[in-house]
Parts: structure tokens; C-alpha cells; sequence
């Protein structure tokens, strides 16, 4: 047995050429190990199980808007602190730290440019920041996205991904339901479509205002969509909810969305939802 004359010890733990960090992801859902590049390259959609990850917001507006066709819009608001709100650490601090993360001012993008040729206003939620949580900036932008829409006549569309309400600007934030809602009104007077696409998760003051009010809803597979979370309601009513219970399937089962699009399809399933909505909408 030769290997065991050999000079040289064998190799020990520190002297291992290890795999490169970052180069393989675990599937929350089966468990399978893929390649990250495998997986971005699938917009981060597991190959194995299908699992829809959280998409970065730049790749999301990239998979929908034809190539070079979009700009963006408000890109330089940002949020002030009105109530000087403070927990373990000051709202103003927390925004600085979030605007060196993402190197965005607040949770929302808001561009106009072309899907598949026609001109649309597309909207998308950063959840990387704060929760893509929706305070006094990301109300007026979305507001300002369906006016604009309006004004123009061409179709808008929002992708959202919220835990809800931002609570560091307290009633200033909820009044940003009302205020977005008003502002879908304006679509609704113009007969100028709005379609909604909902991700995992679209929950509170988001998922209780304009996020439920498009022309179409369409919801990614197996996302959380509801107010309250089903822990808080089952601890609140004290009773087992159903298998499923707000996720897309269910809500589409129950006709609170009109369909289900797996994400790799979304941008085709947009071009055809618009082409039967447009038609119907006669130009100024």
C-alpha cells in the first residue's frame, strides 16, 4: 500500500483549497444545492422546486422592459424624519445606513419605457430596504407613477414586495393608503389600465390599498398576501387557519387575484393582459 510510505503528511484542514464562498445556495423550500450563478441566471427561481426567491429590484425592472427603453423617474426623493422618531437607533440614522446598503433614498423605482413595445409606467418595491416598507416617499411616488400614467394615457403596472406601512413615520405613512388609492381613482376616471403584480410578501397598509385594486392582480406563485400574518390572526381568533392560507393559490382559489404567473412568464403574461386591456381604451 504505497500511500502509506509516502512522505508528505496528508493534507490538513488549513492547507484545503476550499470552494469559494458565495458559490453554491441551499434551497430554502428542497433543500437542493445550486449553483448561484445557475440561480440568478433563472431569476432567482430554484431550477430543482421552482421556489420563487426575493428578485433585486434593477433585475426585476431588467426582466420586464425592453433593453435601453426606460428611464427613471423621482429618483431623488427621499425621506425626511417629521417625527424625529427614534427606537434602538434615529429614523434619519436608519435611512443613511439603508441608502449605503442599497444606494437608493427609499423603497420604491419608479421608471417609464417600453414592455414589449408599448409604453408603460412601471413601478417596483426595493425590499431590500427597510422591508420595502412604504412611508411619505414611496406614497408619492407611486401617486405621482399612476398621475403620470393617467396624464399620459399609457398603461401603469406595480410589483409589489412590502411588509406595509413604514411605523418610523406613523399616520404620515397610513395616509399614504388614501392617498395611493386616490390616485388609482384617477386611472379608473381615465379608463387607463392598472395591473398589480403581487410577490412574496405584499402584506399590511400595501396589501390594504392600491396593491389589491388593479384592473388585473397577478400573484407569484406561493407568495404571502394578506394584512395581518397568519400567526397574528390564528394568535388573535384562536383557531387553526387552513392549509395554504394567504398564499397565491389560495387567494386565487378564493377570486381575491385574477391569475398566477410564474415569474420567468410575468413579462409575456403583462404584454398579453395589456394588449386585451388597451384595447379597449380610446385615445384622447
Amino acid at each position: 500500500m504505497a500511500w502509506l510510505d509516502r512522505e508528505k503528511a496528508p493534507i490538513a484542514k488549513g492547507d484545503r483549497i476550499d470552494t469559494p464562498d458565495g458559490l453554491w445556495e441551499k434551497c430554502e423550500k428542497c433543500s437542493e444545492i445550486i449553483l448561484n450563478k445557475e440561480l440568478m441566471d433563472n431569476l432567482n427561481v430554484c431550477p430543482k422546486c421552482d421556489y420563487h426567491y426575493p428578485l433585486p429590484v434593477w433585475d426585476r425592472i431588467n426582466s420586464l422592459m425592453d433593453p435601453g427603453s426606460f428611464v427613471e423617474e423621482d429618483a431623488n426623493l427621499r425621506s425626511s424624519d417629521p417625527l424625529k422618531f427614534a427606537d434602538s437607533k434615529p429614523y434619519a440614522k436608519r435611512l443613511e445606513e439603508q441608502h449605503k446598503k442599497t444606494g437608493r433614498w427609499d423603497a420604491f423605482i419608479s421608471v417609464r419605457g417600453k414592455l414589449n413595445g408599448r409604453a408603460v409606467h412601471l413601478g417596483v418595491f426595493d425590499f431590500q430596504f427597510m422591508g420595502g416598507s412604504m412611508g411619505s416617499v414611496v406614497g408619492e411616488k407611486i401617486s405621482r407613477l399612476f398621475l403620470r400614467a393617467a396624464a399620459a394615457r399609457e398603461p401603469a403596472i406595480v410589483v409589489s414586495s412590502s411588509g406595509g406601512a413604514r411605523m418610523q413615520e406613523g399616520l404620515i405613512s397610513l395616509m399614504q393608503m388614501a392617498k395611493t388609492c386616490a390616485a388609482v381613482s384617477k386611472l379608473r376616471e381615465a379608463g387607463i389600465p392598472y395591473v398589480s403584480v403581487l410577490c412574496h410578501p405584499t402584506t399590511g397598509g400595501v396589501a390594504a390599498s392600491f396593491a389589491m385594486l388593479g384592473d388585473i392582480n397577478i400573484g407569484e406563485p406561493n407568495a404571502l398576501i394578506g394584512f395581518a400574518g397568519p400567526r397574528v390572526i390564528e394568535q388573535t381568533i384562536r383557531a387553526q387557519l387552513p392549509e395554504g392560507f394567504q398564499r397565491s393559490e389560495y387567494l386565487l382559489e378564493h377570486g381575491m387575484l385574477d391569475l398566477i404567473s410564474h415569474r420567468d412568464s410575468l413579462r409575456m403574461t403583462l404584454s398579453r393582459v395589456l394588449d386585451i386591456l388597451a384595447s379597449n381604451v380610446v385615445k384622447a
